[in-house]
């Protein structure tokens, strides 16, 4: 169960995650269906599509990527608003692979009455190599 983070329990340098999971077949047809009606095969959804065009194995879509880098920030506590997030891939990323997602806080802005906080965030493989890599603006409510 996630605990409730306020802006004043957060230092810079603290630790987000990390999460760890994989990505399924059965995810990214999840996530392709919420747009496309027909799966059809794509480098996404077949391993010989995506070797057809120079790629080891099916891979997650960039934007399911994207979601699973945000959700490291939102699954950190439910008083989490996430306001911005940006990724750099480094890699494809494979389904059916272990992930370590994990974070940490860079920045705290304490003008103003803000509560936003910058973050890193990175998507890693079962070798620790980095596959995505990005930065996220979240922020914090202020202790009742």
């Amino acid at each position: 169960m996630k605990k409730n983070l306020y802006f004043e329990d957060v230092e810079i340098g603290d630790d987000i995650g990390p999460i760890k999971r994989s990505v399924t077949d059965e995810d990214v047809i999840e996530f392709i269906s919420v747009r496309e009606k027909k799966i059809t095969p794509s480098r996404f959804t077949s391993k010989e599509v995506a070797n057809s065009e120079g790629l080891p194995e099916a891979i997650v879509p960039g934007p399911m990527n994207i979601a699973l880098m945000a959700q490291v920030l939102t699954d950190w506590s439910d008083t989490v608003c996430l306001l911005k997030i940006d990724v750099v891939f480094r890699q494809t990323v494979p389904h059916n692979k272990g992930l370590t997602f994990s974070g940490i806080v860079t920045d705290k802005d304490e003008t103003g009455g803000s509560t936003k906080l910058g973050c890193d965030v990175v998507m890693e493989n079962s070798d620790e190599v980095k596959l995505v890599i990005g930065t996220g603006v979240i922020s914090l409510p202020n202790k009742p």
